[in-house]
C-alpha cells in the first residue's frame, strides 16, 4: 500500500492542525494506521493507532490528539490540538497488516509508511 501524508505546517502553541494520510493501492479498512513522528536529533516515536474503532495514543498527546479514519475515502486524520513546541517534528503515517496488538506501538510493525510531513509548533 502506498501512503501519502500531508496536512503540516506552521502553527503558534496552542493552535490546531488536522493531518491527513490518503492510501492508494489497498484498502485501510483492514490494516492498522499508526502515526509516528520524529523531532530533529530524536529517534522516531509512536503517536497514536487506530485498529477498527479502537485507538491508542502515547501519553504525551494522549486528550490533545485523535485518530480517525474514513473507509470510505481510503484516508486516515490524525487531529492535533492544544499543539505544543514540542510537537514539533516530521510525522508519518504507517500501515500494517496482521499486527499483534502487544506491538501496535512499535515501528518494526508496519510495513509500508508516507513520506511524512513537517510539523513546527512555535512558541
Amino acid at each position: 500500500v502506498q501512503l501519502q501524508a500531508s496536512g503540516g505546517g506552521l502553527v503558534q502553541a496552542g493552535g490546531s492542525l488536522r493531518l491527513s494520510c490518503a492510501a492508494s493501492g489497498r484498502t485501510l479498512s483492514n490494516h492498522v494506521m499508526g502515526w509516528f513522528r520524529q523531532a530533529p536529533g530524536k529517534e522516531r516515536e509512536f503517536v497514536a493507532a487506530i485498529r477498527w474503532g479502537a485507538t491508542w495514543y502515547a501519553d504525551s498527546v494522549k486528550g490533545r490528539f485523535t485518530f480517525s479514519r474514513d473507509n470510505a475515502q481510503n484516508t486516515v486524520y490524525l487531529q492535533m490540538n492544544s499543539l505544543k513546541p514540542e510537537d514539533t517534528a516530521v510525522y508519518y503515517c504507517a500501515a500494517g497488516d496482521g499486527i499483534i496488538l502487544t506491538t501496535i506501538r512499535q515501528i518494526r510493525a508496519y510495513d509500508s509508511w508516507g513520506q511524512g510531513t513537517l510539523v513546527t509548533v512555535s512558541s
